[in-house]
C-alpha cells in the first residue's frame, strides 16, 4: 500500500482559507483592548529566519493601524524556539506579551524537549502557511530528486541534514526517511539562520529551505532545491517539481500563528484576533505574502482550536509511528 502523508487544514488537501471581503473597524469588534500601548510579539528564533521575517512585515502593517495597543517584535532565540515560548508561558495572561507560533511546538513536545505545545496557551490567529522545501548546498552532486534519492538510499545514514533537533525541520525529514526508505544523519542547529549557514558553507549536505528565508540563495545557484513539499508547484520556482509529482505522496508546510498565555481573557483575545484580521487583509501584507510564496491563511480563536488539535492529532499518528513518541 502506498504511505502518504499530507498534513494542512483538512486530511489530504491544503486549503486556503479565504480572507472575508468586509473586516470590521476596530472600533466595530468585540473585545477590550490590552492596557499597554505596545504589546511585545515574541518570536522564538533569530533574525533572518522566515518566521521572523514574515512577523517582521507584520509587524509593520499593524504599526500603521490606527488602535490602542500595537505590537513590537522581540527575538528571543534559542532551544530550537523553546526558550522564547516558555519566557510567554509563564508571563502575566494580559494581553501584552504573545507569542509567534508553528508547528515545532508540536514536534518539540512530541520529541520530549518541551513539556506543552499549543494547548498551553490561547489561540488568537492563525495567519499564515508556507511550504517547505527539499534543499541542499550548491556542492552537492546531485541536480535532481531523482539523483539524490538514490544518492542517499546508497549511503545510508551518511548524507547530513541540518536540523533544529525536535523542530519541524527535523520533522520533515523524518517523514521524508519513512515514505522513501532514505536514512539521514542530522546534525543539530538552533534555528534557520544557523541551519542556512551551514548549507551555505557546505557544513552539511542538505536542509529544509521555504521561500521566506531562501528565495534570493535559490535564485543566485548558493542553494539547490530538489522539491517542494506543496499540492502546487511555487510561482517564484515553477521548474521545482512538488514531491507529489515525484511519487513522494507528501505535503508540509509552516502554518505561522499567534497565542498569548494561558488564562488571558476572551476579550483581549478577542481584541487581537480582530486587530490581526484586518492586518491580515491588507493588501501590503497580501501583495509581500504573495512574494514569498506564502499563502495567508486567516483564522479566528475558535477555529485557530480546532485547527491546533487536530494537528497535534496527525503530528502524533506520525510521531508514533517513525518511534519518536508514546501515547501517554
Amino acid at each position: 500500500m502506498k504511505k502518504t502523508f499530507i498534513r494542512g487544514l483538512l486530511a489530504g488537501t491544503f486549503v486556503v482559507a479565504a480572507v472575508a471581503a468586509y473586516t470590521p473597524s476596530i472600533a466595530e469588534a468585540a473585545g477590550t483592548a490590552p492596557k499597554c500601548s505596545t504589546a511585545t510579539l515574541v518570536v522564538p528564533w533569530a533574525a533572518g529566519g522566515g518566521t521572523q521575517v514574515i512577523f517582521a512585515i507584520f509587524e509593520k502593517v499593524v504599526q500603521k493601524m490606527d488602535i490602542k495597543s500595537k505590537i513590537k517584535l522581540v527575538m528571543i532565540p534559542g532551544q530550537g524556539g523553546n526558550k522564547g515560548a516558555k519566557e510567554v508561558a509563564s508571563a502575566k495572561p494580559d494581553g501584552c506579551t504573545m507569542l509567534a507560533i508553528h508547528e515545532s511546538a508540536v514536534t518539540s513536545y512530541l520529541n520530549g524537549r518541551i513539556p506543552y505545545h499549543y494547548n498551553n496557551f490561547e489561540t488568537i490567529s492563525q495567519l499564515t502557511s508556507t511550504p517547505d522545501i527539499m534543499g541542499g548546498s550548491k556542492n552537492v552532486p546531485w541536480n535532481t530528486f531523482a539523483e539524490f534519492k538514490k544518492g542517499v538510499l546508497a549511503a545510508p545514514g551518511e548524507i547530513t541534514v541540518g536540523a533544529t533537533f525536535g523542530s519541524t525541520s527535523q520533522f520533515n525529514w523524518l517523514i521524508l526517511e519513512d515514505l522513501t526508505g532514505m536514512k539521514f544523519k542530522f546534525v543539530p542547529y538552533d534555528g534557520t539562520s544557523q541551519r542556512m549557514t551551514a548549507i551555505l558553507s557546505g557544513a552539511v549536505q542538505l536542509g529544509g529551505l521555504n521561500v521566506a528565508s531562501g528565495k534570493k540563495h535559490l535564485q543566485s545557484g548558493a542553494l539547490k532545491g530538489f522539491a517542494i513539499a506543496a499540492n502546487k508547484r511555487s510561482k517564484t520556482f515553477p521548474d521545482m517539481p512538488t514531491l507529489k509529482e515525484l511519487g513522494v505522496d507528501m505535503v508540509y508546510t509552516l502554518d505561522r500563528g499567534i497565542v498569548a498565555p494561558k488564562g488571558t481573557p476572551r476579550p483581549i483575545v478577542d481584541y487581537w484576533a480582530d486587530v490581526f484580521k484586518k492586518a491580515a487583509s491588507s493588501p501590503e501584507f497580501l501583495t509581500a505574502m504573495d512574494a514569498k510564496d506564502t499563502d495567508v491563511n486567516y483564522l479566528g480563536p475558535d477555529d485557530f482550536r480546532k485547527w491546533a488539535d487536530k494537528m497535534y492529532k496527525d503530528h502524533e499518528k506520525v510521531a508514533i509511528k517513525i518511534g519518536m513518541w508514546k501515547k501517554k
